[in-house]
């Protein structure tokens, strides 16, 4: 979460109250105007309360066309009714609320199911409050069985764990939080994620295990995990390390199965451990909730889950956090119930279809070089042309905050920091239509950006709000 700091002295100012806000009385409304940075003194009306925050919420972005997130920005009006009607169901209560508890069981027994696992009865899952804690969850899992496993060595000996440096920060905060070190397949030429046989190499006796993505963050792409498992097996026959592989599935696990069928990533492939996804990206709720799974319960060392007398019942769990409301997990599993496979199929799809349509007609312009095509997830990544020397990917960011289109601009990591790009995420709800409108508005921008002397970005670490 963000960090926030208190207000300097004169920061601290009144909100400005509309004098119709008073129920009766327009002047009884205006007699005490709340602060903005400490508790006011007496109540307000709730009619004021919600218009006060109402207004100024008005001046957030437009999350339907926001093209910089992977989070579910729409969803069924029935949804909205049912997680209104838990949202005051706390999660971890399962002795309370056993119905939830039972939904949460059913949705890890489908995507085990749905990942393929040896025997999905057998698998060991639970849900979190998105994809970074079931990335956390799943990183001490690694971390501690490589420590069993070497308890003649450790604490004297530092673990690490090899991934691709286009990784989501989440993994980065969890080499950080837990003291391993993190060992980066470096971008190298068109490669824009890990290399296999680069990971392999960077492995050693204290590797934990390596991270497949599925798929990258910067530009939608796969990362090739039955590669990774074989350079990983051939690894082990020639130095007797077996090292697990945990797959980052935050966005492609919930499209892979449904759309590539035939690719093998997940627990078809013995050297995968663990697997997570985010419910609340291609999972088509909103969020925040996410899933973390492991192959058996082998693969997750028993004594990291704690067994807790509460409120009358025995309860395992495996959490960072302990309260959360069950509303996103009911939401999860009402839309399992609702699409079922040829449905999650349907809707995959249309967003594929969306993206690779844009991205195309988007090449067509001629100012633009696509590094994705949106084929993979239904995300794709492009730069301006070689050609192009008037305006940069952050001219274009910028100038399509003004029709109200959130599009990330960045550059990419070690060892292609050379390129900046611009990325485009599709989601469910973002149609044809609208993407016929993105298209409208960022062709009639380009006349006034072909005339600009020069990119008009100076700092492009400033230039934009997004940096993953």
């Amino acid at each position: 979460m963000a960090l926030h700091k208190g207000p300097e002295k004169h920061e601290e100012r009144t909100i400005s109250v509309n004098p119709f806000y008073g129920e009766a009385n327009p002047v009884g409304g205006m007699t005490e105007a709340p602060p903005t940075h400490r508790l006011p003194d007496v109540p307000l009306a709730p009619s004021t309360a919600y218009q006060l925050v109402h207004d100024e919420l008005m001046l957030d972005g437009n999350s339907r066309l926001n093209l910089a997130t992977f989070v579910t920005t729409w969803m069924e009006p029935q949804a909205g009714v049912l997680m209104a009607e838990c949202r005051d169901k706390n999660m971890i209560d399962k002795d309370e609320y056993p119905r939830t508890a039972e939904l949460e069981r059913r949705c890890v027994a489908m995507l085990a199911d749905l990942w393929n696992a040896p025997d999905p009865s057998s698998a060991v899952g639970c849900s979190t409050t998105g994809s970074s804690e079931a990335c956390m969850l799943a990183g001490m899992a690694l971390k501690r069985r490589w420590a069993k496993r070497n308890a003649d060595r450790y604490p004297g000996a530092r673990p690490n764990l090899v991934m691709g440096i286009n990784v989501q920060v989440c993994w980065e905060k969890f080499c950080n939080f837990w003291e391993v070190e993190a060992r980066l397949v470096p971008m190298e030429g068109d490669r824009f994620h890990l290399d296999p046989q680069a990971a392999a190499e960077l492995c050693d006796e204290n590797t934990i295990g390596v991270v497949g993505i599925l798929g990258s963050t910067f530009d939608g792409s796969y990362e090739p995990i039955a590669e990774l498992c074989a350079a990983l097996d051939a690894l082990q026959e020639r130095t007797g390390l077996d090292i697990p592989v945990h797959v980052d599935g935050a966005s492609g696990g919930m499209v892979a199965p449904f759309l590539d069928p035939d690719l093998v990533w997940d627990f078809r492939l013995p050297r995968v451990a663990s697997i997570n996804t985010s419910g609340h990206k291609y999972g088509l709720v909103y969020p925040g909730v996410g899933w973390a799974l492991w192959r058996d319960k082998e693969a997750l060392p028993e004594e990291l889950v704690f067994r807790v007398n509460y409120l009358g019942g025995d309860m395992p769990t495996f959490a960072l956090n302990f309260s959360r409301p069950g509303a996103q997990v009911v939401a999860q599993y009402y839309t399992f119930l609702r699409l079922g496979r040829d449905g999650y199929r349907a809707v995959q799809q249309s967003t594929r279809d969306v993206a690779t349509s844009l991205a195309g007609r988007i090449e067509e312009l001629g100012d633009f070089r696509l590094l994705t095509r949106g084929d993979q997830l239904p995300v794709f990544a492009f730069t301006t042309a070689p050609e192009v020397t008037s305006y940069d990917v952050f001219d274009v960011s910028r100038r399509l905050r003004e029709s109200g289109w959130l599009v990330p601009a960045y550059t990419f990591p070690a060892n292609r920091e050379d390129l900046s790009v611009l990325r485009v995420v599709c989601r469910n709800g973002f149609s044809h239509d609208l993407a016929d409108l993105f298209l409208a508005d960022l062709t009639r921008l380009l006349p006034g950006l072909r005339r600009q002397p020069h990119p008009l970005t100076h700092d492009k670490a400033a230039a934009t709000g997004f940096h993953h």
